[in-house]
C-alpha cells in the first residue's frame, strides 16, 4: 500500500471527507500531497517590506510546525510551488468550488500520476456534490470507487490474471540473467505502485525501501528505460532498470500503463533485454 490517507475539504476548512487506507510506516518519511480544485479568483498583492515578511513566513512556519509535531505528524520539507497562480489560472475555469484534496503517500510515487487520480476522482465523485457544506455524505459505492482508483484495482486485476503466464516467463527471464546480475522482476501502476514481485530476493518491504532510495524519478516515454542506483534495507547497492511499459488498463478515460523494473546487482549491464522483457510482458498484459 503507498497510499495512507485521503482528505477531501474546504479552503475555508469544512472537513467534508476523510479515508484512512492504511496506518503508515514507523520512522518513515511520507509525503502529504495537496491538489487544489478552487475558483477563488481573489488575487494577493502582499507588498510588504523584507523583515515584514520574514515574520509572517516565520509564523506561518512555527504555526505548521508545532501544530503537525503535536499530532505525531513531524514536518522535515515544505515545498512550494513557483507557478501556482499560472496553474491557478489554466484550471479554476474547469473547477466548480473551492475545493482541496490531500493525500499522504510514499515519497517515490510520480506526481504527475498522482495528480491523474486526484483529478478523476474530483471529475467523476467530488464536483457533482458541491458545495460540499450542504452535500450529502459519501456512499459506500462511492468510497468503492475512490479506494479502486487510489489503489489501481483495474491494473492489480489485470496482473493477477495473468499470473500463470507472467510466472513462467519471469523463472525464464531469471534464470537467463541471473548470471549477468539480474536479481528480480517488479511491475508496479503507472505512479510506481509495487503491484507484484518475482524472484524470492526481495519483499514487498525491501522493494519499498529500494524505492525511497532513489532521489529523482525522471519522465519516461513509453518502451524506453533509465536506471538509477539504490541501496536495499540492509544498506547493500543495487541498480534499478526503469521501463515504461506502453500498455495498461483505462479507468473513466485515464490511460495508465505499466512500469516494469529490473533490480539488479551494481554494475550490472543487461544489454537489449529490457526491450525483450517489455515486449513479452506487453503481448501478456496489453
Amino acid at each position: 500500500m503507498t497510499f495512507y490517507e485521503f482528505s477531501v475539504i474546504t479552503n475555508t476548512g469544512f472537513p467534508y471527507y476523510h479515508l484512512k487506507l492504511k496506518n503508515p510506516p514507523q520512522g518513515v518519511n511520507l509525503y502529504l500531497r495537496f491538489f487544489d480544485f478552487s475558483t477563488n479568483n481573489k488575487s494577493l498583492n502582499v507588498d510588504v517590506d523584507p523583515i515584514s515578511l520574514f515574520e509572517l513566513n516565520a509564523g506561518l512556519v512555527s504555526a505548521l510546525y508545532e501544530f503537525a509535531k503535536n499530532i505525531d505528524k513531524k514536518i522535515e520539507i515544505i515545498e512550494f510551488s513557483s507557478d501556482w497562480k499560472l496553474t491557478q489560472n489554466k484550471e479554476q475555469i474547469r473547477n466548480k468550488g473551492d475545493v482541496l484534496i490531500t493525500t499522504q503517500t510514499e515519497t517515490y510515487l510520480l506526481h504527475n500520476s498522482i495528480k491523474a487520480k486526484i483529478k478523476l476522482i474530483y471529475e467523476t465523485l467530488i464536483a457533482p456534490k458541491i458545495p460540499l457544506v450542504t452535500a450529502l455524505d459519501i456512499l459506500q459505492n462511492e468510497e468503492d470507487k475512490i479506494l479502486e482508483i487510489l489503489t489501481d484495482f483495474k491494473a492489480r486485476s489485470r496482473v493477477k490474471h495473468h499470473k500463470k503466464e507472467l510466472d513462467q516467463l519471469t523463472r525464464s527471464f531469471l534464470s537467463e540473467m541471473e548470471n549477468y546480475g539480474l536479481l528480480s522482476i517488479l511491475i508496479t501502476s503507472f505512479d510506481l505502485s509495487p503491484i507484484m514481485i518475482f524472484g524470492e530476493k526481495f519483499n514487498f518491504n525491501d522493494i519499498d525501501s529500494i524505492l525511497r532510495n532513489i532521489d529523482v524519478f525522471p519522465e519516461i516515454s513509453p518502451l524506453e528505460w533509465i536506471y538509477r542506483q539504490s541501496f536495499s534495507s540492509n544498506n547493500n547497492p543495487v541498480w534499478v532498470y526503469i521501463i515504461k511499459s506502453g500498455v495498461g488498463p483505462t479507468v473513466d478515460g485515464l490511460f495508465e500503463p505499466y512500469f516494469y523494473l529490473l533490480i539488479t546487482e551494481p554494475q550490472t549491464y543487461l544489454g537489449e533485454f529490457p526491450s525483450k522483457l517489455t515486449t513479452k510482458f506487453n503481448q501478456v498484459l496489453g
